[in-house]
């Protein structure tokens, strides 16, 4: 993949080509849903009576003013009204509680669920997929995002559920106390709903692109983290300081667009309903000059027209988060949606005996990108060491990376002991390889859990293979040994260290193929004296791929294979190389002559 075109696959989030909608987050989310099916039933039941006992308290207000007031007051108003509001108080407290146990209990549970799955798609997919994605994209998307998308669902239903309610059963009791009055109240539904239908698609647009930016902005930090060596070498951290700043600009200048469109719904929401309690106590008042209502009456349908605008309200608030939510589904479901790389023909490996072919293999990223191989054919024999030697850019790490489907070759074919990739389970295929390149990779864990990485750790078997990778010596000086912590990317360990660690790693698995990614390459003549002789103990036996920078290190090869522009330009020992006087020859007299100065 070319630079150029990694990085516009970089700058969008996973899943940008998807457009989201309630509807559609919600059958995504049924799956999930369905088996807390009952946990979800009772929470909304607790919620209808949190939402009825809403219309409670206007409805005792009336038989309170007109009976339990002046010289014929009832007693049992005096007294029945105020127990009413004391039980009322204590039902809603009760079904609050437990709707919010109800809700939490189930979204936490889908929020596990979640993140499970996007961590096994991510785990699952194809190297495109990580040379595509930035890290910071992604773990946004499992971290942050799937926290977004889970409290949406909650303020949805409890909003959907109770404050709709609520508005049901105050609008009913109000039409029962005066259908007229009312009808007023009515044509302010309407004209909110057209309200949010225009505010919403500015605020998904604006949604969208507030998540493009924060993906962006998280990536500055990644790369000046990751780099820091670099930024403090060369003063960088003046220009680092501006990246970060004007991005960040541009993030607060999205959000505060966003809370100007969103913030607009809540007051002028109130403005109409102002109109409509003007109006309704107007018309109030001439009704009670002609004995067309009550002060308990009135009071109870004013009381229950101001309870109906605090729902209303949520109604209309649940909007700008609603729409974030959707942003972060598209993120989520584009992520659980990538395409898991090939599972193989299901074919098992016990133990292969190393005979690798390339027939006519050709390899490019992609319809009308430049090839990267063009039919390379070659074969190795078990226990056969192959080196691969050219120039930069010749191929040479794209080769060795089709051996354990990273990728798939464009044509041709490639097989292991006779039988094409494709028909092995690709993780018995990859069993029966080990790699160590020159960037490597360990985990914040212990020395034997890296070593027996993808295993349980035995510890005689660790102790033999950092032996034989000539690192027990120091690894047993340490105060914790094997059990000792190796820091994030084994930060406590030198250069040196850390590669005979990897090639540790290679000798435990005991694979029967091995590929050597310029192992020596980055370190100095100490260190690479005592790695040279860790992987000619890891070489024995195995059918070996090797790619050399120093091509002082593969003149035992059985053979050479020197590429140039994703073509085996020469092939043959070392010997017999020198003798043709081609490119191999011109590449091992340059790099003599720098050794010599």
């Amino acid at each position: 993949m070319s630079e150029t075109s990694r990085q516009s696959t970089l700058s969008k989030p996973i899943g940008s080509g998807t457009k989201s909608s309630p509807a559609s987050v919600g059958r995504r989310l049924w799956p999930y849903i369905k088996p807390l099916i009952w946990v979800a039933i009772a929470a909304i039941l607790t919620l209808a009576i949190v939402a009825a006992t809403e219309a409670g308290l206007p409805a005792l207000l009336k038989p309170l003013l007109d009976h339990g007031f002046g010289t014929k007051g009832s007693p049992s108003a005096t007294w029945i009204v105020p127990a009413a509001v004391i039980g009322l108080a204590l039902v809603r407290g009760l079904t609050q509680y437990a709707s919010g146990y109800l809700l939490q209990y189930m979204t936490n549970k889908i929020l596990l669920e979640l993140r499970l799955k996007m961590f096994e798609r991510m785990i699952h997919a194809s190297v495109g997929f990580f040379q595509r994605e930035t890290a910071s994209t992604v773990i946004n998307a499992i971290v942050f995002e799937v926290n977004q998308i889970l409290g949406v669902l909650l303020s949805v239903l409890v909003t959907s559920v109770r404050d709709s309610l609520t508005v049901i059963f105050l609008l009913g009791y109000l039409f029962i106390l005066n259908w007229r009055l009312t009808l007023i109240v009515a044509v302010l539904l309407p004209a909110i709903g057209w309200l949010v239908s225009k505010i919403n698609r500015r605020l998904r647009r604006l949604n969208r692109e507030h998540q493009a930016l924060t993906n962006e902005l998280s990536y500055i930090v990644e790369e000046t983290v990751g780099g820091y060596k670099v930024v403090k070498v060369h003063n960088g951290e003046q220009y680092e300081m501006d990246r970060f700043g004007e991005m960040s600009k541009r993030l607060r200048g999205y959000q505060m667009r966003m809370t100007i469109s969103g913030g607009l719904a809540q007051p002028i929401t109130q403005f109409l309903a102002s109109i409509a309690l003007a109006i309704v106590i107007t018309i109030a008042v001439v009704q009670a000059s002609h004995d067309q209502t009550t002060v308990g009456g009135f009071v109870a349908f004013v009381t229950s027209m101001l309870l109906v605008i605090s729902p209303l309200k949520h109604l209309i608030d649940v909007n700008q988060p609603l729409q974030r939510g959707m942003t972060a589904a598209e993120l989520i479901f584009g992520l659980i949606d990538e395409p898991a790389e090939p599972a193989g023909g299901g074919k098992p490996l016990e133990r292969a005996r190393g005979e690798i072919e390339f027939r006519n293999v050709s390899f490019s990223y992609g319809p009308g990108a430049r090839s990267i191989l063009e039919s390379v054919t070659f074969s190795a024999a078990p226990g056969e060491m192959i080196a691969l030697a050219g120039p930069s850019g010749s191929g040479k790490t794209t080769l060795v990376n089709l051996l354990p489907r990273f990728f798939d070759p464009s044509a041709g074919e490639i097989l292991v002991d006779g039988v094409p990739l494709p028909e092995y389970d690709i993780h018995a295929l990859r069993s029966q390889i080990a790699m160590v390149s020159q960037d490597v990779t360990l985990f914040n864990d212990t020395v034997a859990n890296n070593v027996a990485y993808g295993e349980t750790a035995d510890p005689a078997r660790v102790e033999d293979a950092l032996r034989a990778a000539n690192l027990w010596d120091t690894i047993a000086a340490l105060p914790e040994g094997i059990a000792t912590l190796v820091g994030d990317n084994g930060m406590k360990l030198s250069g040196g260290q850390r590669q005979r660690l990897a090639i540790a790693r290679a000798i435990y698995k005991d694979a029967p193929i091995l590929i050597l990614d310029e192992a020596t390459s980055a370190l100095d003549s100490e260190s690479e004296r005592h790695v040279q002789a860790a992987l000619e103990t890891l070489m024995e036996g195995r059918t070996t791929l090797v790619i050399a920078h120093r091509l002082s290190t593969i003149e035992r090869a059985d053979r050479i294979l020197v590429m140039e522009a994703g073509r085996i330009a020469e092939r043959g020992s070392h010997q017999q190389l020198l003798e043709q006087r081609g490119l191999y020859a011109h590449l091992h007299k340059i790099q003599f002559q720098q050794n010599a100065a």
